[in-house]
C-alpha cells in the first residue's frame, strides 16, 4: 500500500482535496488548490500495479470505495462550536411546550375514560382484522379451483394481489367517502368470512372469479375500516387526548391479527383433514 501511494506521488500527480484523504497518509496543504476529488478519480483511472492493489481492469473506480476514508465533519467554527451544535436537542423544548396537549401527562382515570370512549371504534376494527386475516391465513390455501388454467400457487398469488389492491384503493378513498359507523364494515367482513368458510367446506362456488370479487371486497372493507377509524378518532378527540387515543387504537389491528392466527392454525389443519 505504501509503495502504491509513493509511486503515485512520484509521478507528478497532485495531492487530493483534504475532504477525501487517503487512508494512512498525510498530504501537503497545497491540496486545497485542486478541485474536489480530482486526484482520486485520476488515481482510479490508472491501472495500479498487481502487487499494490486489487485491480479489476482499466477505468474501474474500485479504489474510490476501498482507499478513501469518509470525510470528517467540517465546521468552520471550530471543534467547540461543532460539539455544541451536535449536542443540541432534536426537538425544541419551547416549541413542544407551546403545542396544545403537551402539558402534564394524563392520569390513569383520564386514560380509562378515553379508552372507554374508543371502544365503539376499537371493537369493530378488531373484528374486521380478525375476519380479514382469518381468511388470509386460514382459507386462502384451501380455496382451490381445478376448472381453471391457474395452478394452485398462481391462484394463491392472485388472491394476495387482489386483496392488497382492495386495501390500497380503500385507504386512498377517504377524500371521496367517509364512513362514520365502522361497525357496518365489521359486519360485512364477518359475512365474508362465513361465506368463504362454508365454500371451503362444501365447495359450492362454481367459478374462481367469484372468489376474486369477494377477496377484493374483503380488501376494500379492511382498508376502509382502518383509515376511517383513525380519521374519526383524530376528528372527535380533544387535543390533549388525541395522541393517547391514536396510540390506543393501534392495538386493534394487532389484536385482531393475533387472534385470527391462533384460531386459523388448528382450523386450517382440521379443514385439510376433512378434504
Amino acid at each position: 500500500m505504501q509503495s502504491c501511494l509513493h509511486s503515485s506521488g512520484a509521478s507528478g500527480r497532485h495531492p487530493s482535496h483534504p475532504r477525501h484523504q487517503i487512508a494512512g497518509s498525510s498530504w501537503p496543504s497545497s491540496a486545497a488548490l485542486q478541485p474536489p476529488g480530482a486526484h482520486q478519480w485520476d488515481l482510479c483511472r490508472r491501472k495500479l500495479p498487481p502487487g499494490c492493489f486489487f485491480s479489476f481492469g482499466d477505468d474501474q473506480p474500485v479504489c474510490y470505495f476501498l482507499l478513501l476514508t469518509s470525510p470528517g465533519p467540517q465546521d468552520p467554527g471550530g471543534e467547540a462550536d461543532s460539539d455544541t451544535s451536535a449536542r443540541q436537542p432534536l426537538i425544541n423544548n419551547e416549541a413542544s411546550e407551546s403545542k396544545p396537549g403537551s402539558g402534564s401527562p394524563l392520569s390513569l382515570q383520564e386514560r380509562w375514560t378515553v379508552f372507554k370512549g374508543l371502544l365503539h371504534y376499537i371493537v369493530p376494527l378488531v373484528l374486521v382484522y380478525f375476519a380479514e386475516y382469518f381468511i388470509n391465513q386460514g382459507l386462502f390455501e384451501l380455496l382451490f379451483f381445478r376448472n381453471t388454467f391457474l395452478t394452485h400457487a398462481e391462484q394463491y398469488r392472485w388472491y394476495q394481489m387482489l386483496y392488497q389492491a382492495g386495501v390500497f384503493a380503500s385507504r386512498s378513498s377517504l377524500r371521496c367517502c367517509r364512513i362514520r359507523h365502522t361497525w357496518v364494515l365489521a359486519l360485512l367482513q364477518c359475512l365474508n368470512l362465513a361465506f368463504l368458510l362454508v365454500d371451503v367446506w362444501l365447495s359450492y362456488l362454481p367459478s374462481i372469479y367469484l372468489v376474486f370479487l369477494i377477496i377484493m371486497f374483503e380488501g376494500l372493507l379492511g382498508g376502509a375500516a382502518y383509515v376511517n377509524t383513525f380519521h374519526n378518532i383524530a376528528l372527535e378527540t380533544s387535543d390533549e387526548h388525541r395522541e393517547f387515543a391514536m396510540a390506543t387504537a393501534c392495538i386493534s389491528d394487532t389484536l385482531g391479527i393475533s387472534l385470527s392466527g391462533l384460531l386459523a392454525l388448528p382450523l386450517h389443519d382440521f379443514l385439510c383433514q376433512l378434504s
